[in-house]
């Protein structure tokens, strides 16, 4: 058997798009069954068993999900309840919530009227990346087609009014932090919010709300229908249930696939990548968890595995389990210069640590590319980070520090023989000037 996951046991199985993805074909595969049966259990129910089932944000913060929807108030007052699905999949690497959206947008749609059930929503937004076109096309044919089939909207067959819209963004990557996002939905600058308040309690337009990754939200019908202890069968405690993997970069097979949590690593590239490109021998470092992930070394990936706490262990985090494979040929530091120009120019610019520093390091992370620096500006530079890193609204600055940290933790060895080889370079070149004269 490839890999651990059993096909009877896969929540997504139109994953690849071979099948049909509209109501039809989704019902045909499950979705929307028993869905009433489920909501007439009532809310606690359903949150109690999202708690039991160990289900954590697949967005990458990894907070449970069914203690969030916990947050939100008991009984809806002056203020109406949203729930908002952050569809805005912008962590270079990441790619498993556009499958979702293409192929299986109804385990979507059902997901976000159990949720938005449970918390007392009528109402939920679906925020979508700018550059997602397909997905949005999808997503709005997938609601004309649960509207016109009566499971949403007014007096639908499930007996919660329930509305769903689509937002496109306009492809900001700052827009991905839910306080952005829901700035960016009420029509302003896509700039994080000082929390407290926190979105339960002061969210969309003021209003309570309750803000979900698209994995997160879709596998909720699943869970629910198949028992909670079947989900949190999977992977190792704290660390339970299904998980959407994305591996890239110098794999034989790059490929989005659903495997149990805490998989290890090497399994999951050699089974489901191909393994790595002239060998396991031949692999250099692993981002594990999408761009903002701290690089892992080949050692360290030897034993780790793709869960939460496994990847925290050796000082990295699991994200959004979009693998990232760099094998001996790659430059490590021009990859992380790469890696800190996209945080640069993504930042919002709200907090100084951020706006200031991701340009910084990554001006210092170009010279050091080539050589053209002192060894003592790599623990400037390390120093630096640690400013930037928890000093600012939002996550951003975290995720601009981590890569860099993670670079002079492992590889620091190469940034010192690249200065010490630029230095003799010019020290050549100098002395033959001279001998030329």
């Amino acid at each position: 058997m490839i890999g651990i996951l059993e096909d009877k046991d896969r929540i997504f199985t139109n994953l690849y798009g071979f099948q049909d993805w509209t109501l039809d074909g989704a019902k045909n595969r499950g979705a929307w069954n028993a869905t009433k049966d489920m909501l007439d259990l009532g809310r606690d129910w359903i949150i109690n068993n999202v708690k039991a089932s160990g289900l954590r944000g697949r967005g990458g913060a990894g907070f449970s999900t069914g203690l969030k929807w916990s947050f939100m108030p008991k009984e809806v007052k002056d203020r109406p309840h949203y729930l908002v699905i952050n569809a805005d999949e912008s962590e270079p690497a990441t790619c498993k919530d556009r499958e979702i959206m293409r192929h299986d947008p109804h385990l979507l749609i059902e997901g976000a009227l159990i949720a938005s059930f449970a918390m007392q929503a009528h109402a939920c937004y679906i925020y979508l990346r700018g550059e997602y076109v397909l997905e949005r096309e999808r997503m709005e044919a997938a609601v004309k087609q649960a509207y016109e089939g009566k499971l949403i909207g007014k007096d639908n067959v499930h007996g919660w009014d329930f509305d769903v819209y689509i937002h496109h963004g306009a492809g900001a990557y700052i827009c991905g932090e839910e306080t952005a996002l829901l700035e960016s939905l009420e029509g302003k600058k896509g700039q994080p919010r000082l929390k407290p308040p926190f979105p339960a309690g002061a969210g969309l337009y003021g209003c309570p709300t309750t803000v979900n990754n698209v994995e997160s939200i879709a596998v909720v019908g699943t869970i629910l229908r198949r028992g909670a202890d079947w989900f949190a069968s999977f992977g190792r405690p704290n660390n339970t249930g299904t998980k959407l993997m994305s591996l890239s970069g110098h794999v034989n097979t790059p490929c989005v696939v659903e495997e149990a949590m805490s998989i290890p690593l090497r399994q999951l590239i050699e089974d489901h990548g191909g393994g790595v490109r002239g060998g396991w021998g031949n692999l250099k470092a692993i981002i594990p968890g999408g761009a903002s992930c701290p690089v892992i070394t080949r050692e360290q990936a030897e034993t780790v595995m793709m869960d939460f706490d496994s990847m925290r262990e050796v000082r990295s985090s699991l994200g959004t389990a979009g693998v990232t494979v760099m094998d001996e040929s790659t430059d490590i530091v021009k990859a992380i210069a790469r890696i800190s120009y996209f945080f640069k120019h993504e930042s919002c610019g709200q907090c100084t640590p951020c706006r200031e520093g991701t340009g910084w390091m990554w001006r210092v992370l170009e010279r050091m590319a080539v050589g053209e620096a002192d060894p003592s500006e790599i623990d400037l530079l390390l120093d630096v980070a640690s400013q930037v890193e928890g000093h600012t609204i939002c996550a951003l600055g975290d995720a601009a520090a981590w890569p860099v940290q993670g670079l002079i933790r492992h590889f620091r060895h190469e940034i010192e023989d690249r200065i010490a080889n630029y230095r003799s370079r010019r020290a050549n070149f100098a002395g033959h000037a001279i001998a030329a004269e």
